[in-house]
């Protein structure tokens, strides 16, 4: 009995810890269940938080990619901050070589001039070499113009002369510009041997030269060339001179020619109103009535003086006149 009954407490002793350790599982229990729903908040905020992680996971992916670009804009930005340093550099020769570029172009304006010094000789206030394209690009007085009838005893000149200043005076309404190179009135102007040149063809003198030297030369062969040392407008040199010589100058541009004859025109008279001595030409520079003209015009023939105080410039010097062959004085 008593072997039994120590069984039983021992059996007592034996249930209340299972007891105890049922109510503590019981309690786990409890407490599990309890503190699910406190775990779960933490379990949405976790999962919320891995969803936000998630979501940054997707910008994440893009993420690497600004990583990369990051890197890669860091590199230029250093790069950035040294171009910085030296963009005003970069910068500064940019418009420099531009500006360059431009220095440049206009010199090539400049080789495009160029030709013109090689077609034309540098001229003297008195006689321009350069070309007058068109009469708009005309300076000083319009051309001046003289019928057959203002000049002195013209109707008394023999009738050959007459055909060759009729001709001469007819170009000179036309308002023709002095053009180098020229001898053709259709191209809108003339040179001074040009105007020579044309006027005696027009008039059945064919063996006239082009240029004012070889008609210089052409005269003193024919022996009849008459040279003036006087530079007074009475001298006695000038008693031979007739209506339809040929009057020629040295000295009104620098050019290299043998002889040196840079102008040419034609004589006319004396002016019925003034008195005074004409001629006619091509010419840019000389003056009749005291204003200066440019191209085919009338002109005041009077010897020109020599400056006092020249300072080794180019001067214009009459050098005399020739009587043209064939024709009758």
């Amino acid at each position: 009995m008593l072997s039994r009954a120590i069984i039983i407490v021992l059996c007592l002793f034996l249930a209340v810890p299972a007891g105890y350790a049922a109510q503590d599982k019981l309690g786990q229990t409890l407490k599990k269940i309890f503190s699910t729903p406190t775990p779960t908040p933490h379990r949405k905020k976790k999962s919320s938080s891995s969803t936000k992680k998630k979501t940054p996971t997707p910008t994440a992916t893009p993420s690497p990619k600004k990583k990369p670009s990051p890197p890669a804009e860091e590199t230029p930005t250093p790069t950035v901050a040294g171009k910085k340093k030296r963009t005003p550099q970069a910068e500064s020769p940019s418009p420099t070589a531009s500006s360059r570029r431009k220095k440049k172009g206009s010199p090539t304006a400049s080789p495009t001039e160029t030709p013109e010094p090689s077609t034309s000789p540098t001229p003297t206030p008195l006689e321009s070499a350069t070309p007058s394209a068109s009469p708009s690009l005309r300076h000083g007085a319009p051309n001046a113009s003289l019928s057959p009838e203002q000049i002195k005893g013209f109707e008394n000149y023999p009738e050959n002369v007459k055909k060759v200043l009729a001709t001469a005076l007819e170009l000179t309404t036309r308002n023709l510009t002095y053009k180098y190179g020229s001898d053709d009135p259709s191209s809108g102007g003339m040179d001074c041997s040009g105007f020579v040149f044309y006027v005696l063809k027009q008039n059945g003198i064919t063996d006239v030269p082009r240029d004012s030297s070889g008609q210089y030369v052409w005269l003193r062969r024919a022996g009849k060339f008459e040279p003036v040392i006087s530079r007074k407008d009475n001298s006695f040199e000038l008693e031979n001179l007739r209506p339809g010589d040929l009057l020629f100058w040295t000295g009104t541009y620098a050019i290299d020619r043998d002889p040196p004859i840079t102008h040419a025109m034609i004589y006319l008279g004396r002016e019925k109103k003034s008195g005074e001595r004409v001629m006619v030409g091509s010419s840019d520079g000389r003056v009749y009535q005291g204003e200066s003209r440019n191209g085919v015009s009338v002109f005041d023939f009077k010897i020109p003086r020599p400056e006092k105080n020249g300072n080794g410039k180019l001067q214009p010097s009459f050098v005399g006149y020739g009587h043209i062959p064939g024709l009758e004085h």
